[in-house]
């Protein structure tokens, strides 16, 4: 196995391989983690600094997510986002994303954002069914995932990225006897592996991402 186990002396050194936050981002770090047990479902910064870096390779204009917390994730796709390109983002709570908005004004990319609030499900069902969204990504409830799934991939163009977040869920997705969140993860893996629209892989990346391509 060509792996490497994550010690905090390896996860300090991946850190420090990857450009440090900004201003913005502490702060909003700091904010997300007086939140108390909500804080770990913000992504860390390394795959903020991924997300920015494949929207840009991706040359990406228009942008889906579904799950902004409080906007760390959204923020780093805004800075990815090529010129007059724009991030659209679903949650249900208010409370979270208002600290998402005081970010997002304070980094300058404010204008890049639409934040839609309400179930996700219904935003997407509701957008053009042509293929322009350049890249999307999930980390929202584990068992809407499959639904978002197949609501974005029809609307992807071809060669848009899908990526989607704690696809290990802890590990536990990958045990047979999985139950809960942890099953439902399961089952959209071996849906998206199924899935002959797309072509992909599971990193074992943070919680684990999923990068899909759509053919």
């Amino acid at each position: 196995m060509k792996t490497v186990e994550i010690t905090p002396e390896v996860y300090a050194y991946v850190l420090a391989q990857t450009a440090p936050p900004t201003p913005v981002q502490e702060q909003l770090i700091a904010r997300t983690r007086a939140l108390g047990s909500p804080a770990v479902m913000q992504v860390p910064h390394e795959q903020g600094r991924f997300l920015t870096l494949l929207a840009r390779i991706a040359g990406a204009r228009r942008i889906v997510e579904v799950g902004t917390f409080t906007g760390y994730s959204t923020l780093a796709l805004a800075e990815g986002l090529a010129a007059g390109g724009q991030v659209l983002t679903c949650d249900v709570s208010e409370e979270w994303t208002a600290i998402a908005r005081e970010a997002w004004q304070a980094a300058g990319v404010a204008d890049r954002i639409d934040l839609r609030i309400g179930p996700a499900a219904q935003t997407l069902r509701a957008l053009p069914p042509e293929p322009e969204i350049d890249l999307a990504f999930l980390d929202a409830d584990k068992g809407g995932y499959r639904t978002y799934w197949d609501e974005l991939v029809p609307r992807l163009r071809p060669g848009g990225l899908l990526l989607a977040d704690n696809v290990l869920y802890g590990g536990a997705a990958a045990r047979p006897d999985a139950q809960g969140n942890a099953l439902a993860v399961r089952e959209f893996n071996a849906h998206v592996r199924a899935d002959s629209r797309v072509e992909s892989v599971l990193l074992p990346f943070a919680d684990g991402l999923t990068l899909a391509r759509k053919l």
